[in-house]
Order: structure tokens, then C-alpha cells, then sequence
């Protein structure tokens, strides 16, 4: 996203589940539980045709998606279903939760990040400049996001979803796409732009083109930023995200 000048405070206040608050008070959305574990939510729902795992613990393809969603951390099962989903000696990538590790259980890394949901100041319209990216452009999609690093994209990353992009002189210079969708909701991510068109707002727009697409669909908006990138979290408060909670990335080695 452009630079924007970050606000003196970021609120960490979350909304209550099933609103968000708009000018004129509260306005029903989907049930936002969902949302504290959206990748168990989308591998049991609409994305269920990539999950692989078990009972306990679900996970996309290597080459899809890092997410791992699990059922329930509070299971006394679930450490060994993970073992035998990813086997002894794994590093398995944990989010939206920060549980007790069993003995022989190491921590890898850690990171921190936000969770933002869309509100009704949100004003989604589709780009006449953006265009619909697909396998044809996976190199330079990889290429884009190597460059920019939103987060993780895979090869395969662009199935999950609705990718857009834009182009100058033919080259891709801005892109953004779908990924998580949890029951109800859509993450958007990837949101990239190349830093000589920055400023420019292309990277507002191909957001707002998503969103667009996700409301077509009966979806809403959500998606995920660096804690540390107060740029960008502002950028997205001024289309119409709001924050709704902090999130904790891990990643684990399990016992050999």
C-alpha cells in the first residue's frame, strides 16, 4: 500500500461478534468467530477441496498455502494429531493462536500481526484498470510478491481465489487477490505494488476491486497486516477496514 502517515495510536478494541460499527451505529455481518481460526473455518468450508490432514488438524497443499487450521487447541489430542499429520522433527506454521507447547515441542520464530474486517465505510467498486490474473501470469505473480513481500504466495496460491492485477507497458506493477475465505468472510492479500508506482493508489484500487467481487459473491472483507507496518494499517482504515484483533504467528518443530 502507499505510505500514509500512521495515526499517533492504533486501537486494539475489538468489535463484538456479529457487528460492526459503522457512522450510524451497529449494522449486522456475519458471525466473526469464525475469524479466530480462519483456516480450519475455510479448509471445513469452502475451500475444503484443499485440505488434507485429519479430524483434528487440516492443512492446504505445500505448493497452496502455509495455513495449518486445527479444531480446537483445548483437544489433548491435537499435538499428536499434528505429528501424524506432518510427521516427527516438522516445522508446522501455527497463527491465530499462541497455545502452551507440550514438552519436546520448540518454538521456531514468532511474529505478530492484525487482523482488520471491512465496515460499512467501505466503498468497494470494481477498477477499470485492473485485470484478472491466472495461470498465465503465475511467474510474474511470484515475481511481484518476491519483490514486495506481502506475505507468503505460492504457486499455487492464486487458485484459492480472485486475483487482479495492474499493468504499465505490459509489466505487472500492482496486484491483489483472495486467499483464506472462513465462513462468510474473505481474506483479502498479496496486496503488492512495485515502489516506482507507489503513490499512485493503484494498490487502494485493486482492493477495492476485491472487496467488490467478495460482496458479488455475499461475502465481506477482511485481512491481515504486519503489527509493525502502521503505514499500511492506516492506509487500510481509510478505505474502511477497522482492526478487530492482534494475531500471533508461530512456527513449531515438533518432537523427533
Amino acid at each position: 500500500m502507499s505510505a500514509v502517515t500512521p495515526p499517533p495510536e492504533l486501537s486494539l478494541t475489538p468489535v463484538s461478534a456479529g457487528t460492526h460499527l459503522g457512522h450510524d451505529g451497529p449494522v449486522l455481518a456475519p458471525d466473526d468467530a469464525v475469524l479466530d481460526a480462519p483456516a480450519w473455518s475455510a479448509l471445513t468450508g469452502a475451500h475444503a477441496a484443499f485440505a488434507l490432514g485429519n479430524d483434528l488438524v487440516k492443512h492446504y497443499p505445500d505448493d497452496v498455502s502455509p495455513f495449518t487450521g486445527v479444531r480446537s487447541w483445548q483437544d489433548p489430542d491435537v499435538w499428536d494429531a499434528l505429528v501424524d499429520v506432518f510427521g516427527p522433527g516438522a516445522e508446522i506454521s501455527i497463527s491465530h493462536a499462541d497455545p502452551q507447547l507440550p514438552d519436546g515441542w520448540e518454538e521456531t520464530r514468532r511474529g505478530s500481526g492484525l487482523q482488520l474486517v471491512e465496515t460499512p465505510r467501505l466503498v468497494a467498486e470494481p477498477s477499470e484498470e485492473a485485470v484478472e490474473l491466472g495461470a498465465d501470469d503465475v511467474d510474474e505473480m511470484l515475481a511481484i510478491v518476491s519483490r514486495n513481500q506481502p506475505g507468503p504466495f505460492l504457486p499455487r496460491t492464486r487458485e484459492l481465489g480472485r486475483y487482479v492485477g495492474i499493468r504499465r507497458e505490459g509489466r505487472l506493477v500492482a496486484m491483489a487477490g483472495e486467499r483464506l475465505r472462513p465462513d462468510g468472510w474473505t481474506e483479502i492479500s498479496a496486496v503488492s505494488t512495485d515502489e516506482s508506482h507507489r503513490r499512485q493508489g493503484l494498490a487502494s484500487r485493486l482492493v477495492l476491486d476485491v472487496v467488490h467481487g467478495i460482496r458479488a459473491r455475499g461475502d465481506r472483507a477482511m485481512l491481515h497486516a504486519s503489527e509493525t507496518n502502521a503505514g499500511a494499517v492506516a492506509a487500510y482504515e481509510k478505505l474502511g477496514f477497522e482492526i478487530r484483533r492482534r494475531v500471533t504467528f508461530l512456527g513449531v518443530r515438533a518432537p523427533r
